[in-house]
């Protein structure tokens, strides 16, 4: 039989979705997104309007495909149970029991019985997985964590996703050292909370510093880590480990103390610029992005004209702006809410300086050589990104998954341009 994977969300999602993928390939199944006979959805529910383009993508594969066998799975199903029951989905499942997909299917091909699954608990034990190799991208993912004890106000996915849970640490390893060989050159880390990861003693740390040690393992990347992670011990990692990645994405949120305090988040603006500096001072390029919330209850104009300047002063390499959603059964859904029209305003001003602070950190590496690992081929060109998560376009017959020494020429509406000087054409294209 034939399938398909619908992928919306975050990277433990299009983990998660790999790990699907493969399972069902090796056992027998086929991959083709044009006639499948079954249709996985993964469905995400950060916000309402992550909520809304799940459902519409579950009922679009439903009209379309009316004799697909439909799955949905994820966090959006997970949060909003009774109006995916509603849809008559042959198997419905939230965030547990995807790894036990093939035998769900091969049951439901039996029985033809409709299939509904839902933990409705948070205290869950790691469900694990493991990929061997990635299809569809260069680099490869490897979720090491699951769950988040935090409890921002705004937030929903402590709900969805359960309590924080670790992968075993030698399973990491193993899966690592598969992927590399079988030729991903570079890794990321991902998970929920993927700085919380803990397994026996071992934390995030004790994972790079190990990772590391494979011989062709040329980067490994973190997909995102809280300020308050960065203690003593990942910053000594950081200083002497050069395969991670010189880039980091650390949620920021709000840049004024009075919202942080509304938000539940664990430090305050002087905390977050003391840690800024200290990474700058280990690595004084490194591109640091993070994400932040506009419009959160009580979020006032004065609160917002301290942020702009905030995020402006720490000079960041790209802010990702979200304008608050209220999410029903959080903390900050009770407070009074920001007016629409405000929170749109508000939004375009962070985005037009995340513009600003995108192409000044930008322009800083022309006519600079760096190593760009190629990763699509798109409008004539081949795309890559630096270690810093600089995004180079590349005009030639050059392979996918190989390194490419470049200089940078030309910097145009958000893209740069590099040249090849040399490249290492020793490992195996995907």
């Amino acid at each position: 039989m034939k399938f398909n994977i619908i992928t919306l969300g975050c990277k433990v999602n299009t983990y998660e979705s790999e790990f699907m993928l493969e399972c069902l390939t090796s056992s027998g199944y086929l991959y083709d997104e044009k006639n499948p006979d079954i249709i996985i959805i993964n469905t995400c529910s950060v916000t309402n309007n992550a909520d809304s383009k799940s459902l519409k993508t579950v009922r679009r594969a439903k009209r379309e495909h009316p004799n697909s066998i439909i799955v949905v799975c994820g966090c959006s199903s997970e949060n909003n149970q009774a109006k995916y029951r509603e849809l008559g989905i042959d198997i419905l499942l939230g965030n547990r029991k995807k790894s036990a997909i093939v035998d769900i299917i091969t049951d439901y091909l039996k029985t033809h019985d409709k299939y509904v699954y839902f933990a409705n608990s948070r205290n869950l034990d790691f469900e694990d997985m493991t990929v061997s190799k990635f299809n569809t991208h260069t680099r490869a993912f490897i979720k090491i964590e699951d769950g988040c004890n935090n409890f921002c106000s705004y937030c929903i996915i402590p709900y969805t996703r359960g309590t924080t849970r670790s992968k075993n640490f030698n399973q990491v390893l193993k899966e690592a050292q598969e992927l590399v060989k079988n030729g991903h050159q570079e890794i990321v880390l991902t998970g929920i909370h993927t700085g919380a990861y803990n397994y026996d003693g071992h934390d995030l740390s004790d994972v790079l510093h190990e990772m590391a040690k494979i011989p062709d393992l040329k980067r490994i990347r973190i997909s995102s880590i809280e300020i308050t992670e960065l203690n003593a011990k990942f910053m000594q990692e950081l200083k002497n480990n050069p395969k991670i990645c010189n880039h980091l994405h650390i949620p920021l949120q709000s840049g004024s103390d009075n919202i942080l305090k509304k938000m539940n988040r664990k430090y305050d603006t002087n905390y977050f610029t003391n840690k800024v500096k200290e990474l700058r001072s280990i690595r004084p390029d490194i591109s640091l992005t993070t994400d932040a919330i506009v419009g959160h209850p009580y979020e006032t104009d004065a609160d917002f004209a301290t942020y702009l300047k905030y995020c402006e002063d720490l000079n960041f390499s790209k802010i990702h702006v979200f304008p608050y959603s209220k999410r029903d059964g959080t903390l900050a859904s009770t407070m009074p809410q920001v007016p629409e029209d405000i929170k749109k305003e508000r939004t375009q001003k962070l985005l037009e300086l995340s513009d600003k602070l995108e192409e000044q950190y930008y322009q800083k590496f022309l006519n600079q050589t760096v190593e760009v690992l190629t990763e699509e081929e798109k409008d004539g060109y081949i795309i890559g990104h630096t270690s810093n998560y600089l995004k180079v376009y590349l005009k030639g017959d050059y392979k996918l998954n190989i390194f490419y020494k470049c200089l940078l020429t030309k910097y145009d509406n958000k893209v740069l341009y590099g040249e090849v000087l040399t490249c290492s054409p020793t490992k195996i294209s995907l």
